[in-house]
């Protein structure tokens, strides 16, 4: 069986730089996740480097800041990492310098463009030689249009980021990756380069930024901040702030499956327990995972925040290396959780 969450001191004192997802783990749309703003501000006292790493583009990096601060969270403007700028840092590398490059999205592909020496343009009139297409609520039927008719003659394609959806207080809404996909439909082709997570542009970016040596990559999403943890070789801590659900991490593929387990923010301040693990059971601290009659069951109390962790630990690994059942084992595991967050 391979071995997942093994024991861990607190990520405060193993790291150097937190990389850290926004949407779901930081705030969730105008409000700070709980716990986030006292734990990052601890974190940083404890000599821990906070960046904001986001693939969301509609913002610039300043806009952002001043968001984290407006939450009392600690953030100057050059904490923010936007898939943006990775995009950005792309695209220069494809084309000459000053070059007119087809802005679709927010004022935040604007900026990162015009700091890697090129010239944003609005429109398809102003002769653009390339297309950067970021995440923007403003984002219409005319700027997709000329996007298309753009890609059509074969210019560069540079995607900040393909997350469908976008965590709202309302719920999920459609993301830049669904922008996107329209483009891939009516033109017949796909972006020339994606920047953001999952793919390695963002990350790179974030660890040139902060000069990062051994950073861990904080997220809420499986296939977004996970995986590009996975696919750039650095660990990375799940919180259950965002989107991730039970049903979810039980069944998320190799490349997908966290270093380390959190509810929240907390858990950069804290030790991580080791899950013992045999054929058909896995054990942590208080709370147990087992296999009966081809169904994953759960054991242990659920009364505080640390015994729900460790009923996601156990579930998490047994389910990984067994295809059984799991839906009695889901309800516990949603329910314990939201109650106590």
């Amino acid at each position: 069986m391979p071995k997942y969450f093994s024991a861990s001191p607190a990520p405060v004192d193993v790291f150097d730089v937190a990389l850290l997802d926004l949407d779901g783990v930081v705030y969730i749309g105008e409000n700070a996740v709980p716990h986030a703003a006292e734990s990052l501000a601890q974190g940083r006292t404890l000599g821990l480097g906070l960046a904001y790493v986001t693939n969301n583009a509609s913002r610039p990096p300043s806009v952002v800041a001043e968001h984290l601060r407006e939450l009392g969270i600690p953030a100057r403007d050059e904490d923010v990492v936007t898939s943006a700028q990775a995009g950005a840092r792309v695209m220069a590398g494809l084309l000459p310098q000053g070059s007119p490059v087809l802005a679709v999205g927010g004022l935040g592909v604007d900026v990162a463009l015009a700091e890697r020496g090129l010239v944003p343009v609005r429109s398809r009139s102003q002769g653009p030689m390339a297309v950067m297409q970021g995440f923007g609520k403003e984002t219409a039927w005319t700027h997709l249009a000329d996007a298309a008719f753009v890609l059509a003659t074969g210019a560069p394609w540079v995607a900040t980021n393909m997350d469908f959806t976008l965590p709202t207080p309302d719920g999920r809404a459609p993301g830049n990756g669904a922008f996107v996909g329209v483009l891939v439909t009516v033109t017949g082709r796909t972006p020339d380069a994606i920047a953001g997570k999952p793919e390695r542009p963002l990350v790179d970016e974030s660890i040139l930024r902060t000069g990062a040596q051994r950073p861990v990559m904080v997220g809420d999403r499986l296939d977004t901040d996970i995986e590009a943890a996975r696919r750039a070789g650095i660990p990375s801590l799940l919180v259950l702030t965002g989107v991730t659900h039970a049903e979810d991490l039980l069944a998320a593929p190799p490349q997908r499956r966290p270093d380390l387990l959190s509810a929240d923010l907390r858990g950069l301040l804290h030790e991580h327990p080791e899950v013992l693990t045999s054929s058909e059971t896995a054990v942590c601290r208080s709370a147990r995972a087992y296999i009966d009659r081809r169904a994953l069951v759960l054991e242990g109390p659920d009364e505080t925040l640390a015994d729900v962790e460790d009923l996601w630990r156990v579930a998490a690994v047994l389910a990984w290396s067994h295809s059984v059942e799991v839906e009695a084992a889901v309800t516990r595991m949603r329910t314990s959780l939201r109650a106590l967050l």
